[in-house]
C-alpha cells in the first residue's frame, strides 16, 4: 500500500507520520535521526513510501542522501514554506508538525529544492569556515581600533599596516601592552589558519574542473569559482541560465496590487554567502581588472547613471547568468576578438 510521509526532523529524534491518498493517518511516531534507524521505521509501517517530504535544515542533506541509497523518494522543501502552513495550527508539537509535513508530500502543495553532492557540500564548509576565520580577524582588529582610538591613538584606514602601527603606539604606551598584545596575539594566529584555508581552496579549485573554467573569467578567482561550482551543483537543474539572478536573490523585487506596481531592492532570498562573493568580484572586475570586455563597459555606464555598488550588483547577476552558461557548454570565457588577438 502506498504511502505519503512527512518527517519532523529534529537533532536527536524525528517524528513521523504515514497518511494514505484519502488524507488517513496510518501510523505515527518517532525515530533516532539517522538514515538507517528511519528506513527500519518506514519497513515497518509502509511497504512502498509514494513520497517522503523533510523541510530543509542542518540534517536534512544528509538524510536526504542516505534515504535515497535505501531506495526511498525523498523530497526536501524549503523551511519558509513549511512553515507558512504550519503556524495556521493552534498547536505547536513535533507530531502535528509531521501530520502537516505528510499532507504537503501527499498534496504536493510545495515544490522540492536541490539536494547538493557530498563534494559539494564540503566544498562549501570549506568556504564557510575561511570567511568565519576572516570575519573574526575582522571583528578583532575593528576591537583595537576602538579601544585605542577611546585613548586618543588613531590609525588611517586600511589593514595592511595595523600590526605594525599597533605595535609602534604600544612602544610609546606600554601601559595598554596587557589589553592589546593578546588581541594582536590572536590575530596572527587567525592569519596563519586563514593562509592553510587559502592553501586547501587552491588545492581544491585545481581539482575541480568547473571551477577551473570559471576561473577564466576576469575578475573571479579561487574561493568565487569554487562556491559558485559547489552551490550550483547540477547546473543541469536550471532550465535557463538567467534564472540564476532570481535564485540568488540577485533581481529585484516586485509588489502588484491593484492600480499599485512597483519594483523595489533586490531580494535577498537566495545564498547570501555566493551573493557576497558575486559581488566582490563584480567589484574586483570594475575597479582591478585594466583589461577592456564589454561587459566591464556596460557595468561603468551604469554606474554613471546610479552608483558603484547597483552597479556592483548588476554586473554580478551578469556573471552568475554567464557562469551557469559556462557550465552547461563547458566553452571558456570569450574575449572580444582585438583583445584576444592582443
Amino acid at each position: 500500500m502506498n504511502g505519503y510521509v512527512g518527517f519532523d526532523v529534529s537533532k536527536e529524534e524525528t517524528s513521523f507520520c504515514v497518511m494514505d491518498n484519502t488524507g488517513k493517518i496510518l501510523a505515527q511516531g518517532k525515530a533516532f535521526s539517522d538514515p538507517k534507524s528511519l528506513f527500519e521505521a518506514m519497513r515497518t509501517h509502509t511497504l512502498c513510501p509514494e513520497r517522503i517530504v523533510l523541510e530543509t535544515g542542518t540534517l536534512s542533506n544528509w538524510l536526504a542522501r542516505g534515504l535515497r541509497e535505501y531506495g526511498l523518494p525523498v523530497d526536501v522543501i524549503d523551511a519558509r514554506q513549511a512553515h507558512g502552513v504550519m503556524k495556521l495550527q493552534h498547536n505547536k508539537t513535533d507530531a502535528n508538525d509531521a501530520v502537516l509535513l505528510a499532507e504537503i508530500s501527499r498534496t504536493g502543495f510545495c515544490r522540492p529544492v536541490s539536494v547538493n553532492s557530498e563534494d559539494a557540500q564540503k566544498h562549501r564548509m570549506l568556504i564557510k569556515a575561511r570567511r568565519l576565520l576572516v570575519c573574526q580577524r575582522r571583528d578583532i582588529q575593528n576591537a583595537i581600533r576602538g579601544f585605542l582610538c577611546a585613548l586618543g591613538i588613531r590609525f588611517p584606514k586600511g589593514s595592511g599596516k595595523l600590526g605594525k602601527r599597533v605595535q609602534m603606539a604600544l612602544m610609546e604606551r606600554p601601559d595598554l601592552a596587557p589589553m592589546i598584545e593578546p588581541l594582536q596575539a590572536s590575530v596572527k594566529a587567525l592569519e596563519i589558519q586563514i593562509k592553510q584555508f587559502d592553501l586547501e581552496v587552491l588545492k581544491q579549485t585545481k581539482a575541480s574542473k568547473p571551477a577551473q573554467l570559471l576561473m577564466t573569467i576576469p575578475g573571479v578567482g579561487p574561493i568565487t569559482a569554487l562556491g559558485f561550482a559547489a552551490t550550483i551543483d547540477n547546473a543541469a537543474r536550471f532550465k535557463k541560465s538567467r534564472a540564476i539572478g532570481a535564485y540568488l536573490g540577485l533581481t529585484s523585487r516586485r509588489y502588484q496590487s491593484g492600480e499599485m506596481d512597483y519594483s523595489g531592492r533586490i531580494s535577498k532570498f537566495g545564498d547570501s554567502l555566493l551573493r557576497s562573493l558575486l559581488y566582490e568580484a563584480a567589484n574586483s572586475l570594475l575597479t582591478i581588472v585594466r583589461k577592456s570586455h564589454p561587459l566591464e563597459d556596460w557595468a561603468r555606464r551604469i554606474r554613471k547613471r546610479t552608483s558603484h555598488k547597483k552597479a556592483c550588483v548588476a554586473l554580478a547577476r551578469k556573471l552568475a547568468v554567464i557562469m551557469h552558461r559556462m557550465l552547461i557548454t563547458g566553452d571558456t570565457f570569450r574575449w572580444p576578438k582585438k583583445e584576444a588577438v592582443a
